[in-house]
């Protein structure tokens, strides 16, 4: 099972989540709220992914900024005071224009041209962080 543990994600995308769940709050104080759903993932667990049907994500078990711990993204999903979740995009989108107006340090899944995927936050030019071979 994939991590939603905080310690288990890079210190400047907790700031950054942290922050846009701060505002998103303010804006949206009624709508449904984040919380996330993902940190860290195992290699097995991405390539389950990976190969399910419908294909959930594009990146095979060490392409994933999922598989490296602290992990270099996390994913959201929203919950209402019904306790149901929902995936309406303009909650993502909502939130997206919070994390982009506290941080610069995260690229949004959702604005992706190939392959969308709203839930996703990761932090700008990970591949950098990664020790060269």
């Amino acid at each position: 099972m994939a991590s939603r543990d905080k310690k288990d994600l890079r210190p400047e995308l907790v700031q950054a989540y942290e922050k846009a769940v701060v505002k998103y709050s303010a804006l949206y104080p009624n709508e449904p709220q984040p919380f996330i759903t993902c940190t860290y993932r195992s290699g097995e667990e991405q390539n389950r992914l990976y190969n399910s049907n419908p294909k959930v994500t594009n990146a095979k078990a060490g392409q994933s900024p999922h598989n490296y711990n602290p992990s270099f993204a996390f994913d959201i999903g929203f919950i209402g005071t019904d306790k149901k979740m929902d995936w309406s995009p303009r909650l993502f989108t909502n939130f997206a224009n919070c994390v982009k107006s506290v941080s610069d340090v995260t690229d949004w899944g959702g604005d992706w041209l190939k392959f969308k995927d709203a839930p996703h936050f990761e932090l700008k030019k990970w591949k950098t962080y990664l020790p060269k071979k």
